[in-house]
C-alpha cells in the first residue's frame, strides 16, 4: 500500500533546492556517538561524531554481535554477546558498561519492543524468548519454545496486537506468540525452511523467506493458514521494509533487490543493485523520494537506488566488506550522515547526505560517484552499530 504526502513533489523539490543552495556546503558536526560492536576484539568502540574519532574502546568479556540504541532518546545502547547470553548496557556519559542482564547461556538475537519499554532476546539454550524491561534490566516474561529457534521478528508499532514470530529451521515451523499474556501460542508448519522472518506493518501476516527453496511464504497470523508462496530469483538473506510497507529482499543468486508489496501479496520487480547486494537501509529525501542504500560487500561499495524510478542514483566506495548502513543526524539534510560499518577493514565510513542528494536537485538529475567524508578505524571485525544523540 503506497501513501503520498499532500505536499507536491515539485514544491518540495524547489524548497529543498533553495535551502541547500544558500551558503557554502560545510560539514556540521553531529553531537552524538556511534557505538560499534567489534566481534573480533570483544570491544565496543565509542565513536565521537563531532570529532570523527574513537573516544574509547570499551572492553567486554564476550564477543558482541548486535548494538541497539535506547528507543526513547536516552543516551544508552544495549549490546548482545550471544556466546555468553549477556546483554550489556552502555551509557554515553560514562562510556562504560553499567548494568547487564542474562537469561540463558547462549543467545541468538534481540529486538526492541514496539512500545520501547523492553528488549526481547531469543535464546537457544534454553530455547526461549525472554523479555528484559529497560527500567530494571531484569528478565521478566519467558516464552518457552518446543523447537530449537534460529530467528525471530516482532510486530511493528502500528500493529493492533504485539506478536513475536519465531522460526525453527530444523522443524520447519513458525511459532506465533502473543507478547501480552502467554495464552494463544501456536505453531505454523511452513513446509519450507523459515530462514528469515518479518511481519507485515499491520501485524496481520507474517512473511518467511526460505533460502534453500528460494521463495517467500506469507501466513495469516490469526488462522495460521498459508496466504501465498511467491517464488524468488534469489536465496533471501536480508529483509528491509519502508514506511509504506514495501519489502526489499537481497540474497545469493542475482545482483539485485527484489521488491515485494506485502499488502497485495505480489512481487513488483527486481532491480539491479551492484555486485552481490547485502544489507540495506532506506533514506527518505527532502524531495519526497526514498533512496535505498544497498551494501555490496564483495565490491566494497554502497549502491544508491531511487525507489520510485528504480534507477541507480550513485555509488559510494567504502571500506572492505560493508555489513551495515546507518543514518545519523537531525532532519536537516545538511547535517546528516551515512555511516557504513566495514567488517573486513575494521573501520567506519562517513558520507555526507548532501553528497547524495545535491546532484538529484539539479534540473537534470544525474548519476554520481560519491566521495567519502572520512574513514574511522574502529577495531577488529566490526559487525553492528547504532547511533545515540546527546
Amino acid at each position: 500500500m503506497v501513501t503520498r504526502s499532500s505536499l507536491s513533489r515539485r514544491s518540495l523539490l524547489l524548497s529543498s533546492a533553495a535551502a541547500l543552495a544558500c551558503g557554502a556546503r560545510k560539514t556540521t558536526p553531529y553531537h552524538g556517538f556511534c557505538f560499534v560492536a567489534n566481534q573480533g576484539s570483544r570491544t565496543v568502540a565509542a565513536v565521537d561524531l563531532e570529532r570523527f574519532r574513537v573516544r574509547r574502546q570499551i572492553a567486554l568479556d564476550a564477543a558482541p554481535t548486535l548494538v541497539l540504541s535506547h528507543p526513547k532518546g536516552q543516551p544508552k545502547v544495549y549490546v548482545l554477546a550471544p556466546d555468553s547470553g549477556t546483554v550489556y548496557e552502555i551509557e554515553s556519559g560514562t562510556l562504560a558498561v553499567g548494568r547487564r542482564a542474562k537469561a540463558g547461556s547462549q543467545a541468538i538475537s534481540m529486538c526492541m519492543a514496539s512500545d520501547g519499554g523492553s528488549l526481547w532476546v531469543l535464546y537457544r539454550d534454553p530455547a526461549a524468548l525472554v523479555e528484559i524491561p529497560l527500567d530494571s534490566l531484569k528478565p521478566r516474561t519467558r516464552i518457552a519454545l518446543r523447537s530449537v529457534p534460529d530467528s525471530f521478528a516482532l510486530t511493528w508499532g502500528d500493529a493492533e496486537q504485539p506478536f513475536a514470530a519465531i522460526g525453527s529451521r530444523q522443524d520447519r515451523t513458525i511459532t506465533i506468540a502473543p507478547l501480552r499474556g502467554g495464552a494463544g501460542i501456536r505453531s505454523i508448519p511452513t513446509g519450507t525452511e523459515p530462514s528469515l522472518l518479518c511481519f507485515r506493518r499491520d501485524g496481520k501476516q507474517v512473511l518467511a523467506g526460505s533460502a534453500p527453496e528460494r521463495n517467500l511464504s506469507i501466513f495469516d497470523v490469526a488462522t495460521g493458514k498459508t496466504v501465498v508462496r511467491l517464488p524468488l530469483p534469489l536465496a533471501p538473506r536480508f529483509f528491509r521494509s519502508n514506511t509504506d510497507g514495501w519489502l526489499f529482499i537481497t540474497g545469493e543468486g542475482i545482483d539485485g533487490v527484489v521488491i515485494v508489496f506485502p499488502f497485495t501479496t505480489e512481487v513488483w520487480q527486481t532491480v539491479l543493485a551492484g555486485h552481490a547486494p547485502g544489507a540495506m537501509t532506506v533514506y527518505p529525501t527532502p524531495t519526497n523520494q526514498e533512496y535505498l542504500l544497498v551494501a555490496n560487500p564483495e565490491s566494497d561499495t554502497i549502491t544508491v537506488l531511487d525507489r520510485d524510478s528504480a534507477k541507480l542514483v550513485g555509488v559510494i566506495g567504502v571500506g572492505q566488506s560493508p555489513c551495515q548502513i546507518l543514518l545519523a543526524g537531525p532532519d536537516r539534510p545538511e547535517e546528516q550522515f551515512v555511516l557504513v560499518v566495514n567488517q573486513k577493514s575494521g573501520d567506519l565510513a562517513v558520507v555526507r547526505i548532501l553528497a547524495l542528494i545535491e546532484p538529484q536537485l539539479a534540473s537534470k538529475p544525474r548519476f554520481k560517484s560519491v566521495s567519502l567524508l572520512t574513514m574511522i578505524p574502529v577495531g577488529e571485525g566490526p559487525v553492528s552499530a547504532d547511533v545515540v544523540a546527546l
